[in-house]
């Protein structure tokens, strides 16, 4: 089967997580990725834990479908082998802080008079202008200079971190648009460019309302736990045995949620007749919804409310959301065959498609399994030991 990206070279010279995550999204669909890696250290994930025959998983997951080859970048060998194979590749992706690519001679103004059509991605913290541009950042920075860290938590407690990289996966969920973006544009016109992603602009996007809170009302938002600011009941709320979540975005599915609790005259409550209200006396409702709850285990309730038409579910933990069916059955785990970890289980990719589905199939490659191969396709080219 032929998937999308096909014949679609990628110079992959990134680390850690959001430009191997980047990359990787590309290999699911069929690009060939070659990460170039540290000699003798490779990517700093090949030390991150957890291990399975002392490989690691987090770069199991974040590399699978790649090829590996060694270079040292500050190798004038390295440099001009790497600009041979520039010739022939379309995307070249990078994550080292503003300004390196362009000390080693590799920056896109550099690179697009060797390659005209080559489409070059850059992910950092802070982007490749700005007056914050050369400041290092990791995700917990990019949530917090982001404004995502401010708003998460509850109000009596210090701001908290996602408790995922979000800072990470969304620059690469937006490198990846660009450069699928940026590939369209060259199909019609011929041309190629360049692509600056910062991991703070990323998380500020998804920041949604709560900035046109503040462009139009002047409302900087805090902290509220984990309900809605606009519309209740949308929240955590006690059943009997646990934690379940009911999420009622509007009048009608609140008329629903009050039949199924058998109390239709809470509809009709001055305090509860409309969103708006609701959310003003949103303490008030959830002591009398967490009252109702009690009668119910958190199965009982869940399929209880989402029979009547209303969102609602338990909290799974990992082992819980790792174990489920529906993870199951929409391929969400994938077993891969590894030669030096064995049978491993990673994270699938989210996107179905119809008619070109994402195929993982190759594990991640080990530190310069493919160097020789790659080397020896530019036949004038070595590297001195």
């Amino acid at each position: 089967m032929t998937q999308p990206l096909d014949q679609i070279k990628v110079l992959d010279f990134t680390r850690v997580l959001a430009g191997p995550y980047c990359t990787m999204l590309l290999a699911d669909m069929g690009a060939e990725v070659i990460k170039i890696e540290k000699p003798g250290i490779g990517d700093d994930t090949r030390g991150f834990g957890p291990y399975q025959n002392d490989e690691s998983g987090y770069f199991m997951f974040l590399n699978r479908g790649k090829k590996s080859i060694e270079l040292d970048l500050k190798s004038p060998e390295s440099i001009t082998v790497i600009k041979e194979m520039v010739k022939e590749a379309d995307v070249i992706v990078e994550n080292f802080r503003p300004g390196v690519m362009k000390k080693l001679g590799l920056d896109y103004e550099s690179l697009k008079e060797v390659n005209p059509h080559i489409v070059f991605a850059s992910i950092s913290g802070f982007g490749q202008y700005g007056p914050y541009s050369q400041r290092p950042a990791y995700d917990l920075v990019a949530q917090a200079m982001g404004g995502l860290a401010s708003i998460n938590g509850h109000p009596d407690q210090p701001p908290t971190r996602v408790g995922s990289s979000l800072g990470d996966m969304s620059a690469a969920l937006y490198a990846a648009y660009g450069i699928m973006t940026a590939l369209f544009h060259r199909e019609r016109t011929g041309e190629g460019q360049y692509i600056d992603v910062a991991m703070v602009d990323s998380i500020f996007s998804l920041l949604e309302s709560n900035v046109m809170r503040y462009t139009i009302e002047k409302i900087a938002p805090k902290r509220i736990g984990s309900r809605h600011p606009i519309s209740s009941p949308f929240d955590i709320f006690k059943a009997q045995d646990g934690y379940i979540v009911i999420a009622v975005a509007n009048d009608p599915l609140f008329k629903r949620l009050c039949l199924i609790m058998n109390q239709p005259e809470l509809e009709k409550d001055e305090r509860f007749c409309r969103d708006a209200l609701r959310t003003e006396h949103v303490d008030e409702l959830k002591v009398i919804i967490e009252k109702w709850l009690q009668a119910y285990t958190v199965a009982e309730a869940v399929e209880l409310i989402n029979d009547g038409g209303v969102p609602s579910s338990p909290i799974l933990n990992i082992q819980e959301i790792c174990e489920d069916e529906h993870i199951a059955v929409r391929e969400m785990l994938v077993e891969l065959d590894h030669p030096v970890a064995g049978k491993t289980k990673i994270l699938g990719n989210p996107v179905k498609f119809s008619k070109t589905p994402p195929v993982i199939q190759k594990p991640s490659p080990s530190l310069g399994e493919h160097t020789e191969e790659i080397l020896n396709k530019y036949k004038n080219m070595t590297l001195k030991n």
